[in-house]
């Protein structure tokens, strides 16, 4: 495979992160509570390509990103690109696809994105199971609203992994061709499970999965390097590494084989949040 590539990550921009110190959902924000930014969590952003960086020694990228510094200079130039001049505002959440090259030179691409609850955002759970779920009103209950329904499929097709399953890069044709297996076109509601050549579920075409298992939420396992052997090998996304630090879920591997018709899972991603679907076999 050629070389010949660079590292992304996708986040959202959304005004309403701002008045997050104000609300009960402050104590789990994490980069957002503390800093009153309108770009979600754009910390681990930073650290997961900041790890991609490392793992294939692109100093100059590294330095770029490493560090305090690092952060302050990817929020600084998001805002240069992203933000309103002064006496302007802007309310409609953009996702943004934050690019990195070789040599550190930082890149965006924005497109509108749609209007998600703060609960969905930042749920201080995810409901169990045929149980109701936040409404994403602000009612203080900290649940995300399931009123948004994603239909997942598994991909009848295996994928091998390799760094560019475990890392974001834009050599992406695993996902895009899964997704062209399933018919997903932009802006459905649909979801394709990327299934590893041992039969277990790595990952979401552009989310992380969440199954109930045992009475407790599981995603895939990732390991903290990459690992021709260990893990799932999926990649390790920001809302997933979110979730997994809060307690919202475990790592546990997940065989395809024993997803259910009609059955309720989570998914998530650094635009959207928290994604409620069911599986759909057939």
């Amino acid at each position: 495979m050629s070389q010949s590539f660079h590292l992304f990550t996708s986040l959202r921009y959304d005004p309403s992160l701002t008045h997050i110190p104000d609300r009960n959902l402050s104590h789990v924000a994490g980069w957002n509570s503390s800093t009153s930014s309108p770009f979600y969590m754009l910390d681990l952003h930073r650290d997961r390509v900041l790890r991609a960086a490392r793992h294939w020694n692109w100093h100059r990228a590294v330095e770029a990103l490493e560090g305090d510094a690092g952060l302050r200079r990817l929020a600084d130039f998001l805002a240069a690109s992203l933000l309103p001049p002064r006496g302007e505002e802007e309310t409609q959440p953009l996702r943004v696809k934050v690019t990195v090259s070789e040599d550190g030179v930082l890149g965006c691409e924005t497109s509108t994105a749609t209007q998600t609850p703060l609960e969905n955002l930042f749920p201080v759970r995810l409901p169990e199971p045929g149980t109701v779920a936040g409404g994403g009103d602000g009612g203080g209950s900290g649940l995300p609203s399931k009123e948004v329904v994603y239909e997942v499929v598994l991909d009848p097709a295996r994928t091998e992994r390799s760094e560019y399953t475990h890392f974001k890069t834009s050599q992406r044709m695993w996902y895009d061709e899964a997704r062209q297996r399933a018919g997903i076109k932009l802006g459905d509601l649909k979801e394709v499970l990327i299934v590893g050549e041992d039969g277990e579920v790595m990952e979401g075409s552009t989310t992380t999965p969440y199954f109930w298992r045992n009475g407790r939420w599981v995603t895939p396992p990732v390991p903290s390097r990459y690992s021709s052997a260990d893990g799932s090998g999926g990649n390790d996304g920001t809302t997933r590494r979110w979730a997994l630090q809060r307690g919202i879920a475990v790592e546990e591997a997940v065989r395809a084989d024993s997803a259910q018709d009609g059955e309720e899972v989570w998914l998530s991603n650094g635009v959207r949040g928290f994604m409620f679907g069911r599986i759909r076999l057939g």
